[in-house]
């Protein structure tokens, strides 16, 4: 099938799925998430893939987030339906039953991080960046980085990322956990492909039910959370703080918070 906003190459078992949106830094709206979900059913489905590596095109960005431009002007309606698709497209990258590598070659920020965090592993250019900054928008993590990320690196941590909204280089993400491996730019996809060529020449039956029973006996408890994150984040767009801090995004200018 062909995508309007995603590229899919196979070589030698291993798929490379690129989200091809560099003139908006490969933000995420409605149809590239939609997209998304049906790209991994699809590699899902093929034999001759074993291994499957996330990337974004251009060299500036991964993904930089959610599109704030499509976002801004949403009720809490439709925030919880985007939520909920981000959620989906998410979840259709973590239960996809071949392994996933997210190849972050710059900027993962907001949706883009919990794209990455959705995926097995993730290996990082060292010019990347990485952050969950919502909150300077007037919303939180909404695609499953509240869940996810604590799991990874801890709560403390966590919490701290996620209520200043830092954003961190390649080698803070690799002392925090967050990342696994840390090289140079020209150097990403070669150690990717390396990877997932390696893991390509073992038993694809095994090597699923191993990642099958890492994520299912990990913890039990996750889709409860996710659904309380999706109503809460759905929520945060009936507040001025929400349509405040998108506006003064989009307009290059500093956000004036009420707290209402």
């Amino acid at each position: 099938m062909g995508y309007k906003n995603l590229l899919v190459e196979v070589t030698d078992g291993v798929a490379v799925v690129t989200i091809n949106r560099p003139q908006v830094l490969n933000s995420l709206n409605g149809e590239t998430l939609a997209e998304l979900r049906q790209a991994m059913r699809e590699v899902n489905e093929r034999n001759d893939v074993r291994a499957v590596i996330l990337t974004g095109e251009g060299g500036k960005a991964f993904v930089a987030g959610a599109d704030i431009a499509e976002m801004k002007a949403m009720n809490a309606v439709e925030a919880f339906a985007f939520s909920r698709l981000g959620h989906e497209a998410m979840r259709s990258i973590e239960t996809l039953s071949k392994p996933i590598i997210a190849a972050v070659n710059g900027y993962a920020l907001g949706g883009g991080l919990e794209l990455a965090l959705a995926c097995d592993f993730i290996y990082a250019s060292e010019k990347a960046k990485l952050g969950l900054p919502e909150v300077t928008l007037g919303i939180f993590p909404g695609f499953g980085g509240t869940q996810r990320l604590p799991r990874l690196i801890g709560k403390g941590r966590a919490k701290e990322l996620i209520y200043t909204g830092k954003i961190v280089d390649a080698a803070e993400a690799y002392t925090l956990g967050i990342v696994n491996k840390v090289v140079a730019p020209d150097q990403l996809m070669e150690e990717a492909i390396k990877t997932a060529r390696t893991i390509a020449q073992n038993g694809p039956l095994a090597v699923g039910m191993a990642k099958d029973a890492v994520n299912n006996g990990y913890d039990e408890a996750r889709a409860e959370g996710s659904a309380i994150e999706m109503t809460a984040w759905g929520n945060t767009f009936a507040t001025h703080d929400q349509k405040e801090g998108m506006g003064a995004f989009l307009e290059k200018r500093k956000p004036a918070f009420k707290g209402e």
